[in-house]
């Protein structure tokens, strides 16, 4: 799916090779090769990418973006007038004229919602004849990240015009599949020319005379760069090397030069490359020729004392167009109501010390601004051309201190990837400017597996990435899609190879090492391990039919290995805090921790910006000691957050303490504290996993300091938590939800006793040995005997306790 840039996204040559037609910023722009202007051809109201030249250079079609569909659209070269070609609401995508310009070729979803290629007659500005080339087959091998169905992406005409070359995962499990050939004519026989696991990013294309196809590859690195190889498949060669990613390349009408995008700087930009030759060097836009008049203006942000900020920052027009200063790292945040607002939200960074420029049209524009769950967001509202902009300088405000006690509650994502095949290059330096903009205090950056690589990593620098200040603490995810993910926080050795276990058709394909032996390799390093985005829904062992349940967290829990779990997370908070009760109810102590997933260097990430899942830790002692943050996080003396700030004591007891009381008491104390950038309508307190107290009969609050009693009669655990009953900008999450770390307590020195949750985790292990069971892939008889005896005591384990 294309994604808005500030710098170009995807290219094509005119047919005479002097220029060339681009996706920037969400417009069509045109440039010659021996000029510095950039000329816009198209301005909304919705973005428009993956520009096509017609060979007759009249026409150019594109992929545009506009309410809930991408559509493809004809620009007139000579009028400058668009029509819109396809409609329906399916994701239209890659259109590709044929070498004789009378059809094109396109991915498409309106057959079943599913990515096929569709050819169709160009005949005076309309789509005729429209065919699906490609069949749907629903494939029978183990997927975990990919449908069980077939998909078909990136179509490219041979130069004969006869067939079609494209990218399919078809008999494959990995990734988005090798090549394939076939007659451009329906349900036609496809070939497979080469496989190779590529990642979304091959994008082929044929050189003019149809001998050699040019695309993007990974293969044997860690960055996509530009390889060579033979129109009907063979051996490839690279004809680029860098520590970057050189993708969506085009071969020039005339032969000799190939284009293509290129993030060597951190941004995208384009790069024109000489064939043979190699000389290379970037298109350069010095200035941009905007159809409607533009003004500028500039942003800073101030903190409360007025001293310069980082910031994140959304501008948009009337319509919820975006725009962003032309250098800028542009993101969007995928899970949005579109109730709410047309377009995702869209945003930018601003660095403290540093006004940003933002040239925008004129009328209504909306500027929001906001930094972390701390500070109140501004929004302002600017009509451009009745109103002199000027410079806008935002001044957040803190909320209401939520300490109450010496020291500070420190923030940090659990959870962050550093890059992860995404639009950018992300580096240390990038990352604390983004944590900073989003008032994330730590970043624990996990590197981990994608197709067949760890993008984030030489493997021999990586462990040296904590800066200064300690800001930035690597780690890794253990990526074993079976028994779950796992979380690695502050290695200090190495990484742990080869990063995932349980991957068919791989060396890697047996289920050991089990993750309660990645723990022990952990640990042997002095890091932390928790279960990472644990549930979308809560698992049901006792389901009719069965559910097929593997992730191993009861017996990780049961042997005492597991230091964490992220109760906010890329997961449901709500099913994941329901398996959290159970185990705390059986008197295991396991911190809350939060992790939003992100993948920093996406446009669009997958999960949302770095910081938006948090956990706050409480740090006794200034300036930061990341040792002492990383004790406080392992006692528990924390809570987690997707945006409200809560605060909870059990009597004179922190959360993480103990609160130990001689007998069965009628009214303990309490005190409860809430700071929220968005009203909530629950503030609750939790006990033994029963509602005890609801805090806010009122309705919804953004700020509460409210005291108590509960009764407490046994032992067990109390916490505070704080969630909405939907979405609200700008909280970028399903809903908002905090909890804290449990209060344990301790009564007459009796431990917490829950057959029914014993009975449930040991249904869990019996559905886990019997899924685990039938698993074919073992490096030998030893290594299941091995594993199968684990679950099996586990099991044994929870049913004493019933």
């Amino acid at each position: 799916m294309p994604q808005l840039t500030s710098g170009p996204s995807s290219l094509a040559w005119a047919p005479d090779s002097k220029e060339l037609v681009y996706s920037m910023a969400g417009s069509l722009w045109r440039q010659k090769l021996d000029s510095k202007e950039a000329v816009q051809l198209t301005d909304g109201p919705g973005y428009d990418y993956q520009p096509d030249w017609s060979p007759d250079g009249k026409s150019i079609v594109h992929t545009s973006y506009q309410k809930d569909a991408m559509e493809l659209w004809l620009f007139d070269v000579a009028s400058g007038k668009t029509t819109q070609l396809t409609s329906g609401g399916a994701v239209n995508l890659e259109p590709r004229w044929s070498p004789d310009g009378k059809r094109i070729v396109f991915v498409s979803t309106q057959y079943n919602k599913r990515f096929h290629i569709f050819r169709a007659d160009v005949i005076n500005g309309k789509l005729e004849n429209v065919v699906r080339l490609t069949g749907e087959t629903k494939s029978s091998l183990p997927r975990y990240y990919y449908s069980a169905y077939d998909m078909e992406i990136s179509p490219v005409w041979t130069r004969d015009g006869r067939e079609i070359l494209f990218v399919s995962n078809r008999g494959h499990i990995h990734g988005t599949g090798g090549f394939w050939r076939m007659r451009a004519e329906p349900e036609a026989e496809a070939r497979e020319i080469h496989y190779e696991e590529t990642n979304w990013k091959a994008r082929p294309d044929f050189s003019p005379d149809g001998s050699r196809m040019v695309y993007s590859s990974y293969l044997g690195r860690q960055r996509h760069n530009l390889w060579l190889m033979p129109a009907n498949g063979g051996d490839a060669f690279p004809i680029s090397y860098g520590d970057w990613d050189e993708t969506n390349v085009r071969w020039s009408a005339g032969g000799k030069q190939i284009a293509y995008i290129s993030n060597s700087s951190g941004n995208t930009h384009i790069q024109v490359m000489t064939i043979p030759g190699g000389k290379q060097g970037p298109l350069t836009v010095d200035s941009r020729k905007f159809i409607r008049p533009r003004t500028d203006f500039e942003i800073l942000v101030k903190d409360e004392s007025g001293s310069p900020a980082s910031a994140r920052v959304s501008v948009t027009d009337s319509v919820g167009r975006f725009y962003a200063p032309g250098n800028t790292w542009v993101y969007a945040d995928d899970g949005f109501d579109r109730n709410e607002r047309a377009f995702e939200a869209h945003y930018f960074h601003v660095a403290g010390n540093k006004y940003s420029a933002v040239s925008v049209p004129r009328g209504p524009i909306t500027i929001e601004v906001a930094r972390g769950y701390g500070r109140r967001p501004e929004r302002r509202i600017l009509n451009i051309g009745k109103d002199k902009p000027g410079d806008q300088i935002f001044k957040l405000r803190k909320l209401a201190a939520l300490d109450s006690r010496e020291g500070r509650w420190v923030s940090s994502d659990l959870h962050v990837h550093r890059n992860y095949g995404g639009t950018y290059k992300d580096d240390a330096q990038h990352l604390a400017a983004q944590a900073d903009a989003e008032d994330v205090d730590i970043v624990n950056n996990l590197a981990v597996n994608k197709e067949q690589r760890f993008p984030d990593i030489c493997q021999d620098e990586y462990l040296d990435g904590r800066d200064a200040d300690d800001h930035l603490v690597e780690g890794q995810e253990f990526h074993t899609s079976y028994w779950g993910h796992r979380g690695i926080l502050n290695l200090r050795d190495h990484l742990l190879l080869p990063g995932y276990a349980g991957y068919p058709n791989t060396a890697a394909a047996s289920l050991f090492p089990m993750n309660a032996d990645v723990y022990d390799m952990a640990h042997a390093q002095g890091a932390l391990v928790g279960a990472v985005h644990p549930f979308d829904e809560e698992p049901n062992p006792f389901a009719n039919p069965p559910q097929k349940i593997t992730d191993e967290l009861p017996l990780d829990v049961l042997l005492g290995k597991l230091d964490y779990m992220e109760i906010v997370a890329f997961s449901d908070h709500k099913s994941t805090a329901a398996v959290w009760y159970r185990l705390l109810n059986l008197g295991y102590r396991i911190p809350a921790g939060a992790g939003t997933d992100a993948t920093a260097n996406y446009a669009a990430p997958i999960r949302g910006m770095v910081g938006m899942d948090r956990v706050y830790t409480w740090v006794p002692a200034w300036p930061l000691n990341i040792e002492m943050w990383f004790d406080g996080f392992k006692r528990g003396r924390t809570f987690a957050t997707n945006g409200p700030l809560i605060n909870f004591m059990l009597d004179k007891e922190m959360v993480g303490s103990e609160l130990k009381l001689d007998s069965p008491q009628n009214a303990v104390p309490f005190t409860a504290r809430l700071r929220s950038v968005i009203p909530l309508e629950h503030l609750e307190v939790v006990c033994n996993g029963k509602v005890v107290q609801s805090l806010l009969p009122d309705g919804p609050k953004e700020t509460a300091d409210m005291s108590g009693t509960i009764p407490l009669k046994e032992s067990g655990w109390c916490v505070l938590r704080a969630w909405s009953d939907k979405a609200e900008y700008p909280v970028m999450d399903n809903y908002a939800y905090a909890t804290t770390s449990p209060v344990y307590v301790n009564v007459a020195g009796k431990k917490p006793s829950s057959p029914e949750d014993a009975k449930y985790f040991a249904a869990w292990i019996q559905q886990t040995i019997e899924a685990t069971e039938k698993y074919p892939d073992w490096n030998s008889a030893e290594e299941k005997q091995g594993v199968m005896k684990k679950l099996r005591e586990a099991r044994k384990i929870y049913e004493g306790m019933e």
